[in-house]
């Protein structure tokens, strides 16, 4: 607890700002390319100019007392931000077409059938239901398990964790704000779940921009309830491919190895399996955008961990 209000040498800024900005510049270009097809745009872009305002605020508190405690209050609420980021790759990726009659149909060749729709059907049983929402639901425990562990237990590297943790969030949303896909829950509502036994996948083109119906979740126990309230407060039709609850899990899982904390990595292991099975058992997503999350993740560890060393040497962060 001493470290945690001992008095640091001062720096610049740390890795989760700078992601963060280059973001919202980045975001702040498309959200004025696209200012009338985007709804609310000014709530889009007040929401940047309050997280820079946050930004400038906490660095200043940080200024007169370089501590840990500091750190926190500067980096936290960064984290929390991408609840708010995701929907927005709503609002952009809605400009195009959406591409769900593609990603059905490669379920359908790839499988013979549509495992979003029949994997729930096969393991219906109470017990599985709830074990898959339960699995579904831990991504948001196994990633702040994963970030509060290198912040308390492996400070001096927590600054490339959390760089390749939140570059990699940034890298899964860019993808999802120019490839639309809404995913099964949404695409087999507009079309009747009885539609994804034939292998007919019409094409969408801008439904999803008016219509954001959803299949029911049937709460039969607390974790499908907790799935159910998540669903209500943000979900949107977007960001199905590539599954970024796969990619961010499992890149979650190889800073968890990497953090040489055996223990957190194989406590998080059972919850990362059901994880990965749970996307297509609850209907969120394709089996090949799960796939295709597991292939993302590696690439884009990859890159990020690439990456780190050169934004380190040119923003000057430290170790």
């Amino acid at each position: 607890m001493g470290k945690f209000f001992q008095r640091e040498s001062e720096n610049g800024l740390m890795s989760v700002e700078i992601v963060t900005l280059i973001y919202m510049v980045v975001t702040t270009v498309m959200l004025c390319v696209w200012w009338n097809g985007i709804n609310q745009p000014q709530d889009m872009l007040m929401w940047r100019v309050g997280v820079l305002v946050y930004i400038v605020l906490a660095n200043f508190i940080y200024h007169f007392r370089p501590c840990r405690a500091t750190i926190l209050l500067r980096i936290a609420p960064l984290f929390f931000c991408l609840v708010q980021w995701y929907p927005e790759t709503y609002e952009f990726c809605k400009q195009f077409n959406y591409q769900d009659h593609l990603f059905a149909a490669a379920d359908w060749t790839l499988f013979g059938c549509e495992p979003s729709i029949e994997f729930s059907r096969w393991m219906n049983g109470t017990f599985w239901y709830e074990a898959f929402h339960c699995g579904y639901y831990s991504y948001y425990y196994l990633m702040l398990a994963v970030i509060a562990f290198y912040f308390c237990a492996r400070y001096d590297d927590f600054q490339r964790a959390s760089f390749i943790f939140l570059a990699s969030f940034f890298i899964f949303y860019f993808i999802f704000e120019f490839l639309p896909v809404a995913g099964p829950q949404y695409y087999y509502c507009a079309l009747g779940e009885e539609a994804a036994r034939r292998p007919e996948f019409p094409a969408m083109g801008h439904y999803f921009r008016e219509h954001t119906d959803v299949l029911p979740i049937e709460v039969r126990g607390f974790f499908s309830r907790m799935v159910l309230v998540a669903q209500e407060a943000g979900e949107r039709p977007t960001a199905a491919f590539p599954s970024s609850h796969v990619g961010m899990s499992t890149v979650c899982m190889m800073l968890a190895w990497q953090s040489r904390s055996r223990l957190l990595f194989w406590v998080l292991v059972p919850f990362w399996v059901m994880l990965v099975l749970a996307t297509v058992y609850v209907k969120a997503h394709y089996a090949v955008d799960s796939i295709a999350g597991l292939l993302a993740a590696v690439l884009i560890f990859g890159l990020t961990q690439w990456l780190y060393p050169h934004a380190k040497a040119f923003f000057r962060l430290k170790n």
